[in-house]
């Protein structure tokens, strides 16, 4: 019986590293999401422009569907959705970007080798504006209407398949 008591700790830990590989492994939920925010006017902010320049505020962007992309330079997902936010950008769409608890020569150097993809950045430097949205990490894309309404929002990198199935029927609605 002490021999099996000593394995104890053991095969405890080994229940919690067999669940906790299951929730990570396992799809669909972690994909898409519908916050609360989407159906309610988007936050008021005003976020240090990244270059310097008058606040971004989203007065300049009122009475236009445009989307809201949360990006960081250390973010690995960022760099994998990054050609989708350079197409919709080429489509014409209007896209905000917020870089998320980033340094500005970080966020410059990311858009200098990638591209610039954004009609502006704002700087969210401690999270403040992510919080607003309910943002849980980056990337995260919300989709606000004319109306400043957000009509849709997405937690992970945009796929050609999101962009076609939540993101442009939002714009399209919106």
């Amino acid at each position: 019986m002490q021999r099996l008591a000593a394995f104890a700790p053991l095969i405890a830990l080994l229940v919690v590293v067999l669940a906790a590989a299951f929730l990570l492994t396992r799809g669909g939920e972690r994909e898409t999401f519908q916050t609360g925010m989407v159906g309610r006017q988007a936050p008021e902010f005003a976020m240090e422009r990244l270059g310097g320049g008058d606040p971004v505020a989203p007065d300049a962007l009122a009475g236009r569907a445009y989307l809201v992309n949360v990006f960081a330079s250390w973010c690995t997902p960022c760099r994998a959705e990054h050609p989708q936010l350079m197409a919709l950008q080429a489509s014409g769409v209007t896209i905000l970007g917020v870089a998320y608890k980033d340094e500005p020569a970080d966020t410059t150097a990311f858009l200098a080798e990638l591209g610039n993809p954004f009609s502006v950045v704002g700087m969210d430097p401690e999270g403040r504006l992510g919080l607003e949205f309910g943002v849980t990490g980056a990337p995260e894309t919300f989709v606000v209407g004319a109306d400043g309404v957000i009509r849709a929002a997405y937690r992970g990198p945009l796929t050609p398949e999101v962009v076609n199935t939540v993101i442009l029927p939002a714009l399209r609605a919106g």
